[in-house]
């Protein structure tokens, strides 16, 4: 069978995953069958030869599965179902399984020649998680090339479709004229902006859900441009932008858990690695000795990927504080989890970060706060806590233990990043937006003073505001989960309108109007996905809707991929250069849609 039979066969293979809405790696579902079903022998002491779950963490979803299959734990899977074991490899391997039909080089749009990257500044780029180094998701009208009288204009000019995948939850990076982009199969892939045609693909261990940042470095005594990222097992790499080669590849936590879900943030040849963790999910399982995960941020050096420096949210290390009722030992001080990408203040050497809830009691006061580092050491400056006493692992979500918190908190933390302005009047403020739907100005030169507080939700509810909004020099923008956007003054939080968004009536009319993923702002207009599948434009000024697509439709792809696009509800879409580029798929909550699409708009 030839190469091409086997990618033609696993672009077949990919329209099936789509039907089949398999859990993510962070699935609670996924993680009780894997205690009803393994954990007799897997994590039990008596048990010599079964390995514990932190070792069957480091095999890859593939293997595991082949394991349950036709290799040495077969027969004691053998009363599962195929899914069964696709959700259990899925939940240990940290990714979605592919069979190699992922490759780039299996691809029929190989683009005919791979010019090297001859400098970064040519071009418009968006590089990373936020256009602009204050977190604000603002492109400038020059990098931009779309104005607001344009954009009713914009139409689809090509579409990728990732093998295997069922959901886009890397950012698409446009650097250089070349899109940088993962998927939940662990493959990230190196496109052109123009064209779609495909330079190269590289396979991390785990899915990539963060945005992809490029800088030059100096590796073995030669300059090239690195590519660099983290994935769902806390791994962060840095990979030859122009070939996808490895460069080096550094494990920054060794909680089996662990993860990057926030983009590294890049600056002066160090990358800065925000710290989080599934153990909120896994915490509920009364096998589990929950909890012992700290989130953190990681220094690393860009060239050799070594450790300057390391701070934990929570400084004292967790300690053993009583058994649950399986006699499964407990422990804290835990959580702390750092979901969102680094905020980092240039002109005074500092990053600032919003932090997790605490997973187990007693809570600690560097949770859900606005926290300042000092760059070049990892100093902690000053945090403000801005909801105390929330320890929370999924209790009533996932179900309910012994191990669940006796005064279960809220869910309150910061999943988004902060974003730093500066005021008409010089002063600077910091906009926090917390899951609850509440909007925090902090004040980073008085040691994150509070200057005003926002409830832009007529009820504050778990998830309101989880991935973040976008900001200009005047207001800030966020999409919220119980629908529609909102648009507040930066000086005072006043709000400037609402746009409550109608659902579109060829969608699922059961499906959520959410507005949960990072929003995106050029002047004049801010972008937004959400769970119906819909990817708006609306004008900043008023919130009026200036142009939609309906993402859910199969397209062609220009790698012959079968694909379509689905919900948007973690990153945002990126403006550079004329063009909109949308990763469409990501089932964020029980009524999103997957998918498995790169939608790529110009003007026309």
């Amino acid at each position: 069978m030839t190469k091409r039979l086997l990618y033609a066969l696993g672009t077949v293979l990919t329209m099936v995953l789509l039907l089949v809405d398999f859990a993510s790696a962070q699935s609670p579902e996924a993680g009780r069958l894997f205690e009803q079903s393994c954990m007799t022998c897997h994590g039990n002491a008596s048990v010599e030869k079964a390995p514990d779950p932190s070792v069957l963490r480091q095999m890859s979803p593939e293997a595991v599965y082949k394991a349950l299959t036709t290799g040495a734990m077969a027969p004691q899977a053998a009363q599962l179902s195929d899914e069964q074991k696709h959700l259990i490899a899925e939940y240990l391997g940290g990714r979605n399984m592919v069979e190699g039909s992922g490759d780039a080089a299996l691809m029929p749009n190989k683009c005919a020649s791979n010019p090297r990257i001859s400098g970064l500044s040519a071009a418009p780029a968006w590089n990373g998680w936020s256009a602009d180094a204050g977190s604000g998701r603002f492109q400038t009208a020059k990098a931009a090339d779309i104005s607001a009288d344009q954009v009713h204009r914009l139409k689809l000019k090509w579409a990728f479709g990732f093998p295997g995948a069922t959901a886009v939850y890397g950012q698409p990076s446009v650097v250089a004229g070349r899109v940088f982009v993962g998927v939940n199969t662990g493959y990230v892939y190196s496109l052109d902006a123009a064209t779609g045609c495909v330079y190269w693909s590289f396979e991390a261990q785990a899915g990539v859900r963060n945005a992809i940042s490029v800088a030059k470095v100096n590796v073995g005594g030669s300059a090239k441009y690195a590519a660099y990222f983290g994935d769902l097992r806390a791994n962060v790499y840095a990979l030859d932008a122009d070939t996808g080669a490895l460069l080096w590849k550094t494990h920054v936590e060794q909680h089996s858990l662990a993860g990057i879900t926030g983009s590294p943030a890049l600056y002066n040849g160090r990358l800065y690695v925000p710290v989080s963790s599934r153990e909120e999910g896994a915490g509920v399982l009364e096998s589990y000795s929950c909890c012992t995960f700290r989130g953190s941020v990681v220094a690393l050096d860009t060239s050799t990927g070594q450790e300057i420096w390391k701070t934990y949210i929570i400084p004292d290390e967790p300690k053993p504080i009583r058994k649950n009722s399986k006699g499964t030992q407990l422990y804290s001080p835990s959580g702390g989890a750092i979901w969102d990408t680094p905020t980092l203040d240039e002109s005074h050497h500092v990053l600032y970060v919003g932090t997790g809830n605490n997973y187990t009691e007693p809570t600690t006061d560097t949770t859900d706060s606005i926290m300042a580092m000092d760059m070049d050491s990892g100093k902690v400056l000053w945090w403000i806590q801005d909801t105390p006493k929330d320890a929370w692992i999924g209790c009533g979500i996932y179900g309910t233990s012994d191990n669940c918190p006796k005064e279960l908190g809220p869910d309150y933390d910061f999943g988004s990043s902060p974003i730093l302005r500066t005021l008409p009047n010089g002063h600077r403020v910091l906009i926090a937006a917390q899951k609850s739907g509440m909007v925090w100005a902090h004040d980073p030169d008085r040691k994150g003073a509070v200057l005003w507080k926002a409830q832009i939700v007529e009820k504050l509810a778990l998830g309101e505001i989880t991935f973040g909004g976008a900001a200009d020099d005047e207001s800030a923008y966020f999409g919220v989960r119980s629908g529609g956007i909102r648009a507040i003054q930066l000086s005072s939080g006043e709000r400037r309108w609402s746009a409550p968004l109608e659902g579109d009536p060829r969608t699922d009319p059961r499906a959520a109007l959410g507005q949960n993923a990072a929003l995106s702002a050029i002047p004049g207009v801010v972008f937004s996905g959400s769970y119906d599948g819909m990817l708006r434009a609306l004008a900043s000024d008023t919130g009026k809707v200036l142009w939609e697509y309906n993402m859910l439709d199969e397209v062609k792809t220009v790698n012959g991929v079968a694909a379509k696009g689905g919900s948007m509800g973690g990153p945002g879409p990126t403006v550079v250069g004329g063009m909109l580029f949308a990763g469409s798929g990501y089932v964020f909550g029980a009524r999103g849609r997957p998918g498995n699409a790169l939608l790529v708009f110009s003007l026309q």
